[in-house]
């Protein structure tokens, strides 16, 4: 057998994993995980590796395995990346997103970015140690998730309630939507690590009135209830709450930026940070935004009841100032429901794995500076946190400064270079070495 090198192999298992169709539409329906899981659990047995496939249900499919250590006495590492992806309109892609077609430099495809390039990361590195015969300093435990996408009822969410002993000894993690670069300068580069997340509340609003003729007085219009309701949430501006791990971003940044800090008016220094504004203004309040609406059947009939759906992300330590928000935006006549709900989850930027991710980074990108932020969205990690894990958003990859990387989550064009691919396995495997 050929020696495996990960940089030389990173690409192709990238492309594999694109061509394989795991799109997650939210309802249980579609191709599933199932086939990407055999592929990984191929890969990972081709090294000697005893690969479990664990299915919740018809073909939603997660694949466990683990590594010894050379201390297997101390605490293990979780390496968590998922298999699901979102859907996509093909008609509105430069590239099929199911081709894995190589162009510009990228891996173009549906998952290039969220997070089939991480997963293939992970499994080149891993392949490569175990050919060489080198064993990680603590054992690893990999686990490639089923349904992310969705919240992880078939995967994460349901390997932590079914299957927790797979995880025994794990008490840190690292997985995606981290380590990737923000050029400063052509010498400088912010690498940014999560380390926060916020909170989730999907919810279903329901207003109730009279039905009755369009053409009556009517003042008890469940249409007009549900409409005002919504406006004053959508309209509503949350204050702007410091936690630790924004905190801690913005001085950092404002430091290397040379930036003028004023805490007091947070939204003005994010407001200069340029791409990164959006996704770190998101960071500093609570959001709720209306994305549903839904009532009657005919316009001349009042319906007795109107329904919407809203988007609600809270910060960690503020989800009770949230709701209590929220519910007086309501008003009294209308009520809600969990659609989906999860926790809020934050931890210091400190400590010896923290020291790993930052060496290996600088030791392959001398312009490199780590700094923790919190993400407004949420990933596998709060399923894996109820299990006592502490956890880092940490897919390094060092990106061209023109890239709009954060802009391909979920988006169109999605592609990641070739060269950041190769970069990651080579920091990963400096992590590896030293966590």
């Amino acid at each position: 057998m050929t020696a495996i090198n990960a940089e030389d192999e990173v690409v192709g298992l990238c492309r594999d994993l694109i061509r394989i169709d795991s799109t997650n539409a939210g309802d249980n329906s579609g191709p599933g995980e199932r086939a990407a899981a055999e592929y990984v659990a191929e890969k990972l047995a081709e090294v000697g590796l005893e690969p479990k496939i664990l299915e919740s249900d018809s073909r939603r499919a997660n694949v466990i395995a683990r590594i010894a250590g050379e201390d297997s006495s101390r605490d293990a590492l979780l390496l968590h990346g998922h298999l699901d992806v979102v859907p996509f309109n093909a008609a509105d892609w430069t590239q099929h997103p199911l081709s894995g077609e190589i162009a510009d430099g990228c891996v173009w495809g549906r998952g290039a970015v969220d997070m089939k390039n991480m997963d293939a990361m992970i499994l080149a590195v891993v392949r490569q140690r175990l050919d060489e015969g080198r064993r990680p300093p603590r054992d690893v435990v990999l686990a490639f998730t089923a349904d992310e996408e969705a919240g992880g009822k078939y995967g994460a969410q349901w390997l932590a309630d079914e299957h927790k002993g797979l995880f025994d000894g794990c008490s840190e993690a690292i997985g995606e939507v981290g380590g990737f670069s923000v050029s400063i300068d052509e010498a400088r580069r912010l690498y940014l690590i999560e380390a926060a997340e916020k909170g989730i509340a999907w919810m279903r609003l329901t207003a109730t009135g009279r039905a009755g003729h369009g053409s009556m007085l009517n003042a008890e219009n469940a249409v007009t209830e549900l409409a005002e309701a919504v406006g004053r949430i959508g309209r509503y501006e949350w204050p702007v709450r410091m936690t630790r791990t924004v905190r801690t971003f913005l001085e950092e940044t404002s430091r290397v930026l040379e930036l003028e800090l004023d805490l007091d008016d947070a939204e003005k220094t994010v407001a200069k940070l340029g791409p990164l504004a959006r996704m770190i203004g998101a960071t500093l309040r609570n959001t709720a935004n209306p994305t549903m609406l839904e009532a009657g059947y005919k316009a001349n009939v009042i319906p007795q009841a109107a329904t919407a759906h809203v988007d609600g992300r809270f910060l960690p330590g503020y989800e009770d100032e949230f709701f209590e928000t929220l519910d007086e935006l309501l008003g009294p006549n209308v009520t809600r429901e969990f659609v989906y709900h999860d926790i809020a989850i934050e931890t210091g930027f400190d400590g010896p794995l923290v020291r790993a991710m930052a060496d290996a980074l600088l030791a392959e990108d001398p312009g490199a500076l780590a700094v923790p932020y919190t993400l407004s969205g949420g990933t596998d990690l709060k399923a894996f946190s109820r299990l006592g894990i502490r956890g880092f958003g940490f897919a390094p990859l060092r990106l061209p400064a023109d890239l709009d990387f954060s802009g391909m989550f979920h988006g169109i064009d999605e592609r990641v270079p070739v060269d950041s691919l190769q970069f990651g396995v080579r920091v990963l495997d400096r992590f590896l070495d030293g966590c």
